[in-house]
């Protein structure tokens, strides 16, 4: 992991390869991860995740499903509806299995983002605001529910969202996770 920190990684990758040849149940979703969030190579991501999945069934790494990162791969490749349908069955079998209560912001987010790429703008917003019903002050969503308000006609409201999305962002409230510290999360705004 040291390596990856430093954005070494194909020097990395050595290492998690090794790994999996070691252990493929205990790293091979780690790597996969390390794929979508690091190194940015998603097809090999989707791969590794995909094949994951028939060996061992579906999980979580880093607190997200592997659909969510498969999605999120898909989102990168621009590959925009497929990601939508895969963000869209993951956000139904967490309602199904967990409830409301278990949905994560950024989850809710990229799915939004899904929908904002295809010009749904409305549905983008709803996505949004569930994400801001959870964490109010993620200035990542709130600046681009201002986009999308602003595609709408809503330009009042969506100037006042983007000053506090603005405010919000230099205070630093944007992505929780735990790696953004080392990385750009996709679609993180940077204010500074």
């Amino acid at each position: 992991m040291p390596l990856f920190k430093q954005g070494k990684y194909e020097a990395g990758m050595i290492y998690i390869d090794n790994a999996v040849n070691y252990d493929r149940r205990r790293y091979q979703d780690y790597r996969a991860f390390i794929k979508c969030i690091f190194a940015k190579t998603y097809r090999e991501a989707i791969i590794d995740f995909e094949d994951y999945k028939k060996r061992y069934g579906d999980s979580y790494v880093m607190d997200h499903t592997y659909d969510f990162h498969i999605a999120l791969s898909y989102l990168q490749l621009n590959e925009f509806k497929k990601a939508e349908e895969i963000f869209e069955k993951d956000y139904q079998k967490q309602l199904d299995e967990h409830g409301k209560d278990w949905l994560h912001p950024v989850d809710l987010f990229y799915y939004g983002i899904s929908k904002y790429e295809q010009g749904k703008y409305h549905d983008a917003i709803a996505l949004f605001d569930l994400a801001l019903g959870i964490y109010n002050n993620f200035s990542d969503v709130q600046y681009y529910k201002a986009i999308c308000l602003s595609k709408i006609g809503k330009i009042e409201a969506s100037d006042e969202l983007h000053e506090l999305a603005e405010i919000n962002g230099k205070k630093g409230y944007t992505f929780n996770e735990d790696n953004v510290i080392y990385e750009r999360y996709p679609y993180q705004v940077r204010w500074r």
